[in-house]
């Protein structure tokens, strides 16, 4: 069956707010197996909108509407659907009871205008808003399915969660499921040359290549009539994506980040971490920070801009500044070396470079980024070029100092694996 999504609302087009719903909406469509061709988004304008939906019910079997079910002026979804289609509106006596519900429960006066949205098409399934005043609708209609949502994220989720997506999995015989496989430490050119083979040979599931900052995101797709024989599908390439990019791979769970990957590699380990941030300016630390539990292992971040605040924090040697300058491996390798002694830290990040758009040389151009990283006294240096503005810069060496990190850690346990026949968990 195939799914149009239609999201209406003039400050979508305006670019006020993103549009969320419309991801969120398509995901949730995939995963029920329905093909989404197109997408969408007009302005609260009656005449348009109407057009939008003569345009979708000639190439669509459901059309999911969200926005404009509002109480003012402007809100014109459900009159101009029942227009559209033929249908009368009439009063919905349990929603008029949730809105006065509402109203009184938050201690507000209601305003007339308010009751526009109790009224809903004649023959329209009512979905409870628990969260809003406008209820969600489904109404079947010249064979089609009109699914009407409020544009609100926390009323549209609940709403599509609880019966929206339910009522819709009865309409469908069939299910897609999806995996991801998250690599660092690998550009998306070769890992596309890496996998050419399996791109070239798939059928179902499918295979896609995502690209993101610093990361390459792997999207394993299989179309089944159960999950179970879903998932049974997906496994072999899984497998075969695992074996052949070991540990570049970070993660095949889609809400784990690479900070998260990150933290959860220091808890198994048992080891402690601290930051020395110049071109960054502590964004490093924040990404870490974000991650719940961090606490256990993130001692201490440092922002030491300046040449002096090296000297003073961390104690580089002045002599090395003057003959390296402060963009080099050697004032890095100090760095990281310094934080360590300063805060007894495990594992050390530290980051210096030339972020831009301006202070960049010949020599030293904008985009050099030197980041280091010591565990356990083990100190290693990378140098990378990047391109981009300013922040693009600043967030690709986020994540290669999150990839090298990890990258670190991993090898000094292999090496003391090794050599001493100690395990320690990846």
């Amino acid at each position: 069956m195939v799914v149009e999504l239609i999201s209406v609302g003039t400050e979508i087009l305006l670019g006020n707010i993103v549009n969320t719903n419309a991801a969120y909406l398509a995901e949730k469509c995939a995963a029920l197996g329905l093909a989404c061709y197109y997408q969408t988004v007009v302005g609260d304008n009656e005449k348009r909108l109407g057009e939008t939906l003569q345009l979708a019910k000639s190439r669509a079997d459901i059309l999911i509407l969200s926005g404009g079910l509002g109480p003012t002026q402007d809100d014109l979804t459900k009159e101009t659907v029942a227009k559209v289609f033929g249908k009368k509106l009439v009063e919905d006596a349990r929603t008029k009871e949730k809105i006065q519900e509402y109203f009184k429960k938050r201690g507000k006066t209601i305003t007339d205008n308010n009751w526009k949205q109790a009224l809903v098409p004649e023959g329209a399934i009512v979905l409870d808003n628990d969260n809003g005043t406008a209820p969600g609708l489904i109404m079947e209609v010249e064979n089609k399915t009109v699914i009407l949502l409020p544009g609100p994220p926390g009323e549209l989720k609940p709403l599509f969660e609880g019966r929206v997506f339910p009522y819709l999995q009865i309409k469908t015989d069939k299910i897609i499921r999806s995996q991801v496989v998250k690599i660092c430490g690998i550009g998306e050119s070769m890992v596309e040359s890496m996998i050419k083979d399996m791109i070239d040979r798939q059928e179902n599931p499918t295979i896609a290549t995502y690209a993101k900052t610093g990361e390459v995101h792997i999207r394993v797709t299989a179309e089944a009539d159960s999950e179970k024989h879903a998932l049974k599908m997906m496994k072999p390439v899984v497998h075969e994506l695992k074996k052949r990019f070991q540990e570049n791979i970070y993660t095949t769970n889609e809400e784990v980040t690479l900070e998260q990957a990150c933290v959860d590699l220091l808890l198994a380990n048992e080891l402690t971490i601290s930051t020395m941030e110049s071109c960054t300016g502590g964004m490093i630390a924040a990404r870490l920070i974000n991650v719940p539990g961090v606490s256990e292992v993130f001692k201490a971040g440092y922002v030491t801009y300046s040449n002096k605040a090296k000297r003073k924090v961390l104690g580089v040697k002045q002599s090395t500044l003057k003959k390296y300058t402060a963009v080099s491996a050697k004032v890095a390798e100090e760095m990281a070396q310094g934080v360590s002694l300063l805060t007894k830290a495990d594992v050390t990040l530290s980051v210096t470079g030339v972020a831009g758009p301006d202070g960049g040389t010949e020599e030293k151009p904008v985009g050099l980024i030197y980041i280091g990283c010591s565990v356990k006294g083990r100190t290693k240096v990378m140098e990378y070029h990047f391109d981009g503005s300013r922040m693009k810069i600043r967030e690709s060496a986020v994540v290669a100092a999150l990839t090298l990190l990890r990258q670190c850690v991993l090898e000094y346990f292999s090496e003391i694996t090794f050599g001493k026949g100690k395990n320690k968990k990846n």
